[in-house]
């Protein structure tokens, strides 16, 4: 028995042999896949190893009868029909069977073509239960993402005006910051003890101050649609290009960054400059998370159709409470002052824009890995870049 590309799965449970046999040798010729049991607990061994669509279930049985059986059947294996068999005069089986869950009931000697038929009908129920869970499902997810859309759409508002606001003020600060070093240099009047501390003082403002312009820059680029240029390029180009921009925060933390490529090179349609600043991003926060010592792997691979990058560290890990958190606007497990939040989210973003997808697995003690998935060939329909970027990129 076939449902489009689908052979139906069956459970026939009887004490009787010669009848089990007969049966399940006529569902298996019209296309059914049948598995036996010879009573209730058999039955329910079956299912525990292997999942079928529809059980056939004898209500008289030594041992646990039919009732008990697809009581537990219901509670245990809620994604399979049960349909029931009685002899002529214990059809009261049968109703109270229904009343217990069962799709059906058929009376002993079963016509084989109304069997089929009832087995038929179980299989459809459960085909558009399936349905309707994904649908279900689905919606549940677009609810989700419409209102984390709206969300991200105010953050960006926020953060673009927030950033603006900010960047003047500290270009006010920036620029008599530089005059009074200036003056310092200039004056010989003051002692050395009254110059270091003013150099000491003025270096911290200096510091802060490329801090929060990095801040300012991190929020704008969360707040920016940027179009994406698309060109062809080898991924491990961009690898090496990471492990070079990285190498001086791997020193500063004695780690190490390692490059690995599984092939020469590795091709695909995308924007290098965005996946460049993502792949850093990753790498950056390998080496904020390990101890001295630690390592982080940069793996470039994939098959035919997607390339993927690796980044795996040996630091800490990630709290589970946290993984699905961990790339959320303004969400960080840095101390105070040592992040904003907005790294990850806004890699995703890019990935995303991309026609790919960001993941992370983390066990606690075991580091983490961030995997980056992208397709090799430019994207098709309303997503894809315009032409008119596509040869401005190749060029």
């Amino acid at each position: 028995m076939w449902r489009g590309e689908r052979r139906i799965r069956v459970l026939v449970v009887d004490d009787e042999e010669g009848f089990r046999q007969t049966l399940a040798k006529r569902l298996e010729k019209r296309g059914a896949v049948v598995k036996q049991a010879c009573e209730g607990q058999a039955a329910l061994r079956s299912l525990d190893l292997e999942s079928v669509d529809v059980v056939l279930l004898d209500v008289k049985m030594p041992g646990m009868d039919g009732l008990s059986a697809l009581e537990r059947i219901r509670k245990q294996h809620p994604n399979t029909e049960v349909i029931l068999v009685t002899g002529q005069a214990c059809t009261q089986d049968g109703v109270a069977g229904i009343k217990a869950g069962a799709f059906d009931y058929l009376s002993k000697p079963i016509e084989i073509e109304q069997l089929i038929s009832k087995i038929r009908q179980a299989f459809d129920k459960l085909v558009r239960q399936q349905e309707q869970a994904q649908e279900a499902q689905f919606r549940s997810r677009m609810e989700q993402q419409l209102v984390a859309t709206e969300r991200l759409a105010s953050l960006g508002t926020l953060a673009a005006g927030v950033a603006h606001e900010v960047n003047n003020p500290l270009a006010i600060i920036n620029q008599f910051t530089g005059w009074l070093i200036d003056k310092v240099a200039k004056d010989d009047s003051m002692s050395p003890q009254t110059r270091a501390a003013l150099d000491m003082g003025l270096g911290k403002i200096e510091k802060n101050i490329q801090r929060a312009k990095r801040i300012t820059h991190q929020l704008l680029s969360f707040a920016r649609q940027n179009d994406a240029v698309i060109k062809e390029f080898d991924l491990c180009a961009i690898a090496s290009d990471v492990v070079e921009l990285t190498r001086k925060t791997a020193l500063d933390r004695n780690a190490t960054v390692n490059c690995i490529c599984a092939e020469p090179k590795i091709m695909l349609w995308s924007d290098p400059y965005q996946l460049r600043q993502v792949v850093v991003n990753m790498v950056s926060n390998g080496l904020q998370a390990v101890e001295p010592g630690g390592v982080v792997n940069l793996t470039v691979g994939g098959d035919k159709e997607h390339a993927e990058v690796l980044v795996k560290d040996d630091g800490p890990g990630i709290a589970p409470e946290n993984l699905e958190r961990i790339f959320e606007p303004f969400f960080t497990t840095k101390p105070p002052g040592q992040g904003t939040g907005l790294g990850l989210s806004v890699s995703k973003g890019i990935i995303e824009k991309l026609g790919g997808r960001i993941e992370v697995e983390s066990e606690l003690g075991s580091g983490a890995l961030f995997r980056v998935t992208l397709p090799r060939k430019p994207l098709a329909g309303p997503e894809k870049a315009d032409t008119n970027r596509m040869q401005r990129g190749e060029q």
